[in-house]
C-alpha cells in the first residue's frame, strides 16, 4: 500500500497532520473527503510517499548515492543537510518495480517464524534475521513495513491485511490472529503447512492435468496436420490416375475436404464455447455452480472434495479454542477450504442453524449435504468425548495421507488413457496409410 500525509487546519485553527494508508491515490483523496466533512478539516495539503535517488556529500569525504522515501524532494533535502550533507541532486525515481515475492519466499518467512517462535526468540528478533537473510526486494520491503506497524501498536489485521496481495487472503488472516491466539508458533505452523499443501496439491493438479493435455493437443494437431495436409496431397494423386480409391482411404479424403472448407467454422465451434465457459466459472454463480458440481466428478471430484474437507480441519484445528461454538472459526475454516458450494453450504446452513435455531455442531455440519461419512464421524466422536479440536487434526492428516495416495493413482490413470488415446491415434494414420500403399493402378484398356 501506497503511505500518505495529509496536512489541514481544524476548525479551531489548529494544525493538523497525520499520516495513513491506501492503495492508491483515488482511495486516499475519498478517504480524505469524508474525513473533512465528518470534521470540518479544511484540507492543505495530500502528499503521497515516494522514493527519490539523492547524490550527497559530507566535507572530506566521497560522494554517496543512495534511495530514500520521503514525501517531498525539499523535506529529504532538509534532512540530508541536517545529517551534515551537502547535496548535490535528488531526483524522483521514475520505475520503482518492487517485484513480486514467490510463493515459496512466503512459506519460507513463515515456516521459519514458527521454528523460531518455537526456540522462544522474541518476534521482533524473528523479523530482524529474517530481513537480513531474504534476499527478494519485495519481502524486504513487507518485513520493515511490518516490523515497523507492530512497533507502532497497531492490530494485526492492519499489521498483515495491508500484505494480502503478497501472503495471500487466508494466510494474512491467520497471521493477524497469530498475536492474539494464545499459542503463536502453532498459528504460525499451521498457516506454513496450509501453504505447502496448497503448493503442492497444485504442482500435482498441473503435473495431471497440463502436461496430458499438451500432449493430448499435440497428437490432434499432428493428425489434423496429417489429414489436412500430407494425406490429401498423397491420395488425390491415385485420383489424377482415375484409380478408385479403398473405402477407408476415400472417406479420409472426404474428411480432409470437409476440415479444409469448414475449418473456421469447426474452431469457432470450439473456441466460443470454452470461452464462453471459461468467462462464466469466473462469475460468483459460476464459480459456486462449478465447485457444486465438480466434486460428483469420478475419480478427481472425490479427491478435491477430500482435499476441501482436509483444509477445513486442519484450520478448525488450528483455532478452534473449545470454548463455546466458535462461530467465527468455523467460518474461516470454511472460506480457507477453496470450494464456494462448500464454503456457502457451511456459512449458510450450518452456521444459520447454529445460531437461529440453537442447533449442535455435529448436526449442522450434517445438514449441509458436503460432508463425508468419514468427516461426520470423526467430528462426531470429537464431540462426544471432549476432544474435538484433536479429532480433526487427526481427521487432517487422515485425508492428507489418503489424498496423497490417490493423487499419484489420478495420475497414473490419466497418463494411461493418454497414452490409449496416442497408440489409437497412431494405430489409425498407420492403417490408413497402409490401405493407401496397397492400391493397385487399373489395368483396363
Amino acid at each position: 500500500m501506497a503511505q500518505f500525509r495529509l496536512k489541514a487546519i481544524s476548525q479551531k485553527g489548529k494544525v493538523v497532520q497525520t499520516e495513513f494508508e491506501a492503495d492508491n491515490k483515488k482511495q486516499a483523496q475519498n478517504k480524505v473527503d469524508r474525513l473533512s466533512k465528518t470534521n470540518g478539516l479544511k484540507i492543505q495539503a495530500l502528499d503521497e510517499k515516494k522514493v527519490y535517488m539523492y547524490k550527497a556529500q559530507r566535507a572530506g569525504k566521497t560522494v554517496v548515492t543512495g534511495e530514500q522515501e520521503a514525501y517531498s524532494k525539499e523535506e529529504l533535502e532538509k534532512a540530508l543537510v541536517k545529517l551534515g550533507y551537502k547535496v548535490k541532486s535528488i531526483n524522483k525515481k521514475l520505475f520503482d518495480f518492487k517485484g513480486s515475492v514467490p510463493h515459496d519466499e512466503v512459506v519460507t518467512f513463515i515456516s521459519l517464524s514458527a521454528d523460531l517462535l518455537n526456540q522462544q526468540l522474541p518476534y521482533d528478533e524473528i523479523l530482524n534475521l529474517l530481513y537480513e537473510d531474504t534476499q527478494n526486494k519485495r519481502m524486504k520491503e513487507v518485513i520493515k513495513t511490518i516490523q515497523k506497524d507492530l512497533k507502532d501498536g497497531k492490530e494485526g489485521d492492519e499489521v498483515y491485511g495491508k500484505h494480502e496481495d503478497v501472503f495471500g487472503k487466508f494466510a494474512s488472516y491467520m497471521l493477524s490472529v497469530a498475536s492474539t491466539s494464545g499459542n503463536m508458533a502453532l498459528v504460525f505452523e499451521s498457516t506454513a503447512k496450509f501453504l505447502e499443501r496448497d503448493a503442492e496439491f497444485k504442482k500435482n493438479m498441473r503435473r495431471s492435468l497440463m502436461m496430458p493435455a499438451v500432449t493430448v493437443l499435440a497428437v490432434i494437431g499432428v493428425i489434423l496436420f496429417y489429414v489436412g495436409y500430407i494425406f490429401p496431397a498423397t491420395a488425390e494423386l491415385f485420383l489424377e490416375f482415375d484409380i478408385a480409391l479403398p473405402p477407408m482411404t476415400a472417406a479420409t479424403l472426404e474428411f480432409s475436404y470437409w476440415l479444409s472448407d469448414n475449418w473456421i467454422l469447426i474452431l469457432m465451434s470450439f473456441l466460443i464455447p470454452i470461452s464462453a465457459f471459461i468467462y462464466f466459472i469466473k462469475t460468483p454463480k459460476g464459480e459456486l455452480l462449478k465447485d457444486k458440481y465438480i466434486i460428483n466428478i469420478p475419480v478427481i471430484g472425490d479427491l478435491l472434495h477430500k482435499t476441501s474437507i482436509e483444509i477445513f480441519a486442519r484450520v478448525f484445528y488450528t483455532l478452534y479454542s473449545g470454548s463455546g461454538q466458535n462461530i467465527e472459526v468455523i467460518k474461516v475454516a470454511a472460506e480457507a477450504c477453496r470450494n464456494k458450494y462448500m464454503e456457502k453450504q457451511i456459512k449458510e446452513v450450518a452456521i444459520r442453524r447454529m445460531l437461529k435455531d440453537g442447533a449442535g455442531l455435529i448436526e449442522s455440519m450434517e445438514a449441509t449435504g458436503v460432508f463425508t461419512n468419514t468427516a461426520l464421524s470423526r467430528f462426531r466422536l470429537g464431540a462426544e468425548s471432549g476432544a474435538l479440536r484433536e479429532n480433526a487434526k487427526q481427521l487432517a492428516e487422515y485425508y492428507e495421507l489418503q489424498t496423497t495416495y490417490k493423487m499419484q493413482s489420478v495420475i497414473d490413470m490419466i497418463n494411461l488413457f493418454v497414452n490409449l488415446f496416442i497408440m489409437i491415434a497412431l494405430i489409425a494414420i498407420t492403417v490408413v496409410s497402409s490401405e493407401s500403399a496397397i492400391i493397385q493402378p487399373n489395368t483396363g484398356v
